[in-house]
């Protein structure tokens, strides 16, 4: 990885943990353009979501280099006007299309009101250069085989309408999947071939009824040489979509002995408050079908969402007993609101101190991860 700490040049990205999937698909179509661990001279671009804009607004604050400043990613698109106060352009949406374009306005010194995509200030005033169509993914690979890798994007977009996720805002409501061809193509450049998706197991469908075929079709395509982690991290599944055929498919194909399911709650009025789409029944049913495969099934949940009563905590506790009683392992979340999605402006709610002691007795021997309270 090509990180310059002193290296100048007239465009450069601000490259940290969280946003290697980006850099790695948007690298390649800024020629030249460097990474860099701190704001440099020239056009710093930096792709972030909420968790890191704290912190990367304060990076910028406390910085005497004045760089152009151009942000983009979850957390830009839905508060563009927030992030105006420390950066000079705003990429709202997808990228790949708009960045290229926006950087060669840029250092031209042309009006960038004429690329779309675009949110900057003029005279005190938002302005909002209007909304591109979405990408094709096939005419953007995933990342250039001499510079940063990443996982394998294979789908964007998403059919659901969870209330606390950003991602059918962001990439809108129509799965779009990445051809198996191409898909393939970039996979031989791996050594452990990993997948971005929302939900790894709509791969080819609608997202909302699972397509076997098109699952067998790109595991059977992929190099047979390659380790290939299919349903697992970064990628996970929802648990309706969890069928006998399917685990049979990634038993067959890929290296994996987790499955990662997005769970949420053990409580099925907060899963229906949350538009979850799924039912407690779907967590349980999904979760025995992998034991029964010799998966381990890793399910997230999340604690402190708005609605969420002691009881609907002590109904997830319940299952999350369950699941690590059974072999099962557990990935946490505290809520936390994301800008754009329906539960925005509420705040999480606190975690019961008995909930917060065994979640702690459950992390010392190893069931749970993550982060379940704000303390």
């Amino acid at each position: 990885m090509n990180v310059q700490p002193n290296k100048i040049k007239p465009v450069n990205f601000r490259y940290f943990k969280n946003n290697m999937q980006s850099i790695a698909a948007l690298l390649p179509l800024i020629p030249g353009a460097d990474l860099v661990p701190e704001p440099s001279p020239g056009i710093m671009i930096y792709s972030f979501a909420t968790p890191q804009a704290s912190s990367i607004f304060h990076e910028i604050g406390q910085s005497e280099i004045r760089p152009v400043l151009i942000a983009g990613g979850p957390h830009p698109s839905s508060r563009p006007e927030e992030t105006l106060r420390y950066f000079d352009y705003v990429v709202i949406g997808e990228g790949e299309e708009t960045l290229p374009e926006l950087i060669k306005v840029v250092l031209d010194g042309r009006d960038v009101s004429s690329v779309k995509g675009v949110g900057f200030k003029k005279d005190g005033e938002f302005i909002f250069t209007g909304k591109r169509e979405n990408i094709d993914l096939d005419k953007y690979p995933p990342f250039h085989p001499d510079m940063v890798h990443s996982s394998i994007e294979i789908t964007r977009g998403c059919p659901f309408n969870c209330a606390y996720c950003g991602t059918p805002q962001l990439f809108g409501h129509t799965m779009r999947h990445r051809s198996i061809d191409i898909i393939s193509k970039y996979a031989k450049f791996l050594k452990d071939v990993r997948f971005t998706s929302p939900n790894a197991f709509a791969y080819g469908s609608d997202g909302i009824h699972p397509r076997k075929e098109k699952i067998e079709a790109l595991l059977s395509a992929l190099p047979k040489e390659r380790n290939i982690f299919f349903g697992t991290f970064p990628s996970e599944v929802r648990p309706e979509f969890i069928t006998d055929e399917l685990l049979e498919l990634v038993s067959e194909y890929c290296a994996n002995t987790a499955i990662n399911m997005g769970g949420q709650s053990g409580s099925q009025r907060i899963l229906d408050r949350i538009k979850r789409g799924h039912t407690v029944e779907d967590i349980l049913t999904g979760a025995e079908k992998c034991l029964q495969h010799g998966f381990t099934p890793v399910v997230d949940f999340i604690f402190g969402l708005p609605y969420e009563t002691e009881d609907d905590q002590q109904e997830t506790l319940l299952i999350i007993k369950w699941l690590t009683g059974k072999g099962g392992n557990v990935h946490s979340h505290h809520f936390i609101p994301l800008p754009g999605t329906a539960l925005e402006n509420f705040l999480p709610v606190p975690v019961s101190r008995q909930v917060d002691r065994v979640m702690g007795e459950l992390a010392l021997h190893g069931k749970t991860s993550g982060r379940w309270s704000k303390a």
